[in-house]
């Protein structure tokens, strides 16, 4: 071990050893110990020695929280703490418009981010060699990443994934040079191998978002060289997403309420049904439309989704069941292998049109019509939907209109071994557009009390009862208007909460965040009650208190994050090469504090998603006001 100490490097999400700037800082500064734990940083530094510690940002707001304080304490300690970008091509405050605001919309974040001055920095190779740090003095106990309970789960995850950084370049090399060219025109299709899978990978690191997006960009020159427009097209459809995956970090640095609040404060008056029934058949693919019950059992078989069933999946779950959207993004927590708080609550505000421009509220994909799109031979509806296998392929979208002599000859019955729909489109667009009257009316009597002074601001109303959530949805409720009767159920503590932030306005002085805890049903049918916790963050990091993040929401798939951390922690000690890439300076995460300004903009939306008009919302200029945080109500 060097005469000066050694280093730890804390891996979080960044579980590679190649293009990992807190890594390869470590190693620069002589001696590593690697730490992949939630424990007291104090010890941790006592115990090894270390004079450093190197870590990778994260944007969540309970992180952002938790490396500052952690920061402080350590610094107090007079321990060195340097922080890098890993997870994205530009820090989120790096990138603002030409006021030195954030951006409000996708398109004008994304073409800034393109248009920048300098490029994103260019990924840096594995360490030559990586010197150990004495480790004898760690006091630790042995990790034990399944148990026996777990084995079969995790052998169904080994068939279609392999965690790991090696594999993970795998997976990316594939896709580069084979449904890469072809994306444009394929990327809809959800019955066959048209994505790049690179999802879960990015998710826990395995893979630089920086590497993807430099070698993509050589593709794309490479097929500009030749003229291939389809080429082109599809990378910048591609990068595209990744845009999206970055706007997602940008949208919760710049507002960290956004995984449980909507953005745009209308939307807080709308609705919601509340109803057991419809929340139990859409979790077990029993709504009676094809394609998004084969979309829901295919995540319950394999912990994934093409994106575009998410959307269909999710639509249906807002638009037609009109369900409250969390509840539907903490099902995608417990269930999704690449689960991602921000970009999940990037999609499911989009969907829900809680963002500037995001899809209009009184549009309803219907899922028949989603199908011809998407699946249209039926091969993806056969797969996960057998009792349909037999249904000729014009009728594979719609049963309920197939005549009986074919419903008879495929095997079907339609309300026994398949359901009929749950609820009819139309029913749903009659529905729906009396929810959106509501929700105005309601936005413009709390307005008008807000300007009497009879009401504490835009979006409070105190005399609205509070949905209640299933009690696995950890998140701070704020007054909503509710349709039928709340649910009630069994509590239980299995899987991982959603996490929330407190009333108080969190700043980087003063912070109180709720617990990561662990808690869920065993059952797929059961629709717990609500419950609410909630601990002080500055006291949980100076007792060490740092959540274990596994999400075990059954017995029949609760270890997929251990399951991909044992592979990658195999997987991580692969034969490193040299890199002779010069030193970068730890990053310095600005102090977090309110935005200066409000934004208001107003929706926009397209076809293919984020990115242009909404004629419906357009009629509602009144309430476009992007919710900052600073504005939403901190009484709780």
């Amino acid at each position: 071990m060097s005469s000066g100490g050694c280093s730890i490097v804390w891996f979080r999400r960044d579980l590679r050893v190649e293009d990992n700037p807190a890594l390869a800082a470590g190693v620069r500064a002589g001696a590593v110990v690697g730490v992949f734990i939630w424990a007291p940083e104090e010890e941790v530094v006592k115990s090894t020695g270390a004079t450093q510690i190197f870590f990778n940002h994260l944007y969540d707001p309970l992180s952002l929280v938790r490396d500052h304080r952690a920061k402080e304490i350590l610094t107090a300690h007079g321990i060195t703490v340097r922080s890098f970008n890993s997870d994205l091509l530009y820090e989120p405050w790096d990138v603002n418009d030409e006021h030195g605001q954030p951006f409000t919309t996708f398109d004008a974040f994304w073409e800034r981010c393109l248009s920048m001055p300098y490029d994103p920095q260019a990924p840096l190779l594995p360490p030559k060699r990586i010197i150990s740090g004495d480790v004898s003095r760690c006091p630790s106990d042995t990790l034990v990443f399944e148990d026996e309970s777990e084995k079969a789960s995790n052998a169904l995850l080994a068939r279609a994934w392999s965690p790991g950084w090696s594999n993970a370049n795998k997976a990316l090399t594939t896709f580069i040079n084979g449904p890469l060219i072809e994306y444009s025109k394929n990327r809809r299709k959800a019955d066959s191998a048209t994505t790049s899978f690179l999802s879960p990978h990015l998710h826990f690191g395995e893979v630089s978002v920086k590497k993807v997006f430099h070698l993509v960009r050589i593709k794309q020159v490479f097929w500009a060289n030749e003229g291939n427009q389809a080429g082109e097209e599809s990378v910048n459809l591609f990068l595209k997403s990744i845009g999206l995956r970055e706007y997602s970090r940008y949208i919760s640095f710049n507002h960290p309420y956004s995984h449980e609040r909507p953005l745009l404060g209308h939307l807080k008056f709308f609705p919601w049904v509340v109803n057991e029934g419809y929340f139990k058949a859409w979790r077990q693919g029993r709504t009676g439309y094809p394609l998004v019950d084969a979309g829901m059992r295919e995540l319950w078989a394999t912990g994934w989704l093409h994106d575009r069933i998410r959307v269909v999946v999710s639509s249906f779950f807002v638009k037609v069941l009109q369900l409250p959207w969390r509840w539907g993004m903490k099902y995608f927590w417990d269930t999704l292998l690449d689960a991602d708080l921000e970009s999940d609550a990037l999609g499911w505000q989009y969907i829900s049109g809680t963002l500037p421009d995001g899809r209009e509220f009184d549009r309803i994909d219907n899922p028949q019509f989603e199908g011809y799109k998407c699946d249209p031979n039926g091969e993806y509806v056969r797969r996960w939907l057998p009792e349909l296998a037999r249904l000729p392929t014009e009728w594979i979208h719609h049963p309920w209109n197939a005549p009986e002599s074919v419903l008879q000859a495929a095997g079907i019955e339609l309300g026994s071994n398949y359901p009929l729909p749950i609820v009819e489109i139309d029913a749903a667009t009659v529905r729906l557009e009396e929810a959106l009257i509501q929700m105005w009316r309601l936005e413009a009597a709390s307005r008008t009390a807000a300007e009497n002074g009879t009401e504490e601001g835009l979006g409070d109303s105190s005399e609205s009862a509070p949905i209640a959530f299933p009690q696995d949805i950890q998140m701070e409720e704020r007054p909503e208007p509710v349709r039928n009767n709340p649910l009630h159920g069994t509590r239980r503590y299995q899987d991982q909460m959603v996490p929330s932030m407190t009333s108080s306005r969190v700043r980087v002085e003063e912070e109180e965040t709720s617990s990561v805890r662990n808690s869920a049903g065993d059952s797929r049918a059961e629709v717990p009650t609500n419950v609410n916790a909630q601990q002080n963050a500055r006291e949980a990091v100076n007792q060490g208190v740092l959540h274990n993040a596994n999400r075990n929401t059954r017995q029949r798939h609760n270890n997929t994050t251990t399951f991909w951390l044992r592979n990658a922690a195999e997987d991580s000690t692969a034969e490193s090469s040299s890199s002779t890439r010069r030193e970068r300076d730890g990053g310095v995460v600005p102090e977090w504090s309110p935005p200066t300004s409000n934004f208001s903009d107003q929706f926009v939306d397209d076809e293919n998603g984020i990115g242009a008009t909404s004629p419906y919302l357009q009629r509602h200029p009144q309430s476009h006001q992007l919710m900052s945080w600073t504005r939403l109500p901190q009484t709780g």
